[in-house]
């Protein structure tokens, strides 16, 4: 794909992204962002939600990433792990993490 393209098609899914995004925690999903366990990335939304009046988003990119002002405008930046995966799969391990951080904080146990 010709960078020029690939670059005006990340800009274009910027530009829509930030439609959405007015004073949220951001939390862009990046392979180059940082790892947690599951207790660490639990650990680290309940601070987010008891620190911050804030609407926590997650903004996964599509098939290109992200543009790279999201991620500057990110207030966070994680990696659910450093390999290439697409991005309809990273939304399900994304909400399978939350659920799993959600049953950490309220001490219940959950299916490894």
């Amino acid at each position: 794909m010709d960078e020029k393209f690939a670059a005006r098609i990340k800009e274009i899914e910027a530009f829509e992204l930030e439609k959405h995004l007015k004073d949220d925690y951001i939390i862009c999903l990046f392979d180059e962002g940082r790892e947690m366990t599951s207790t660490e990335f639990a650990r680290f939304l309940e601070k987010v939600a008891l620190s911050s009046s804030r609407v926590i988003s997650f903004v996964v990119g599509g098939f290109l990433g992200l543009d790279e002002r999201i991620l500057k405008r990110a207030d966070f930046i994680l990696s659910l792990s450093r390999m290439t995966f697409s991005h309809e799969l990273i939304r399900a391990l994304l909400l399978e993490q939350i659920y799993r951080s959600l049953m950490i904080i309220k001490g219940r146990h959950y299916i490894k």
